[in-house]
């Protein structure tokens, strides 16, 4: 009896099982890619300012911290300095001025306060003079350099400033008509001029005041070289005013008080 023959049942290779969505996720990687680079190809043609805005807003995307997201401009660069934030002010501007050239050196003549009046930032005096060379109503390298500085992060604000000169007690040894009264205003105003040519607005600036040796600062020590200073005062803005930089308050709807000019 013949016997049966096995059956061999012969199965073709076909193709693996399908790969689900790994393919959808690679094409999404490589869209973003482009993304970023066109984003980035779109940058390098935009102004600083834009780039800046940009960079700061990954840095912080809600704009509150620190100011990093808005660089002290706000949306439309209408950030306003009021009683609420000026500390945010003092703190940006301190981060600013360590990256001076001998900030080491200067450190100790550079005091920011905040006040009644508004935020305070003092240029001190030593013997031999700081930003100021002893008897001169022009500032020196190292005055130039902070008052510039200083220019350039007061024009970005809507607030006005004030500009004071002071002295010490003793007198002064020049001119026989020229004394602290005159070197202190010339001093305020000297460095007025100087701020205004580096990005402080001809507007900006409410006050230039000479005091000579009225305001001491160390009043126990009248001749203390520290009581020879310049003081630019960034005055409070009323946080319900509405002042864009380089422009003019909104007109508050009627019935509605528009707070004093400070």
């Amino acid at each position: 009896m013949e016997k049966a023959r096995p059956i061999i049942i012969v199965k073709k290779a076909g193709h693996g099982g399908h790969h689900g969505g790994a393919w959808k996720v690679a094409y999404a990687d490589f869209v973003t890619a482009m993304m970023a680079l066109f984003i980035v190809l779109w940058l390098l043609n935009r102004s600083k300012q834009i780039q800046e805005a940009v960079g700061g807003y990954f840095k912080d995307p809600s704009g509150t911290s620190k100011m990093v997201g808005t660089d002290m401009r706000g949306s439309g660069d209408n950030f306003t300095v009021s009683k609420d934030n000026m500390a945010m002010l003092k703190e940006e501007l301190q981060k600013r001025i360590r990256k001076m050239n001998d900030f080491d050196k200067l450190k100790n003549q550079i005091e920011i306060t905040v006040t009644d009046e508004g935020l305070r930032i003092e240029l001190l005096e030593t013997e031999k003079g700081t930003f100021f060379d002893s008897g001169s109503p022009s500032p020196n390298d190292n005055g130039k350099e902070l008052l510039s500085l200083l220019a350039q992060e007061m024009g970005k604000l809507p607030n006005q400033l004030s500009i004071e000169g002071h002295t010490d007690s003793k007198p002064y040894s020049g001119k026989n008509e020229y004394g602290n009264w005159e070197l202190s205003a010339d001093r305020a105003n000297a460095a007025r001029r100087l701020m205004q040519q580096e990005g402080v607005r001809p507007d900006q600036v409410s006050q230039v005041r000479g005091y000579a040796d009225q305001l001491l600062r160390n009043k126990d020590d009248p001749g203390n070289p520290a009581n020879r200073r310049i003081s630019v005062i960034v005055q409070y803005l009323d946080k319900n005013q509405v002042a864009p930089v380089g422009g003019s308050r909104e007109t508050k709807p009627e019935g509605e008080k528009t707070p004093a000019k400070e």
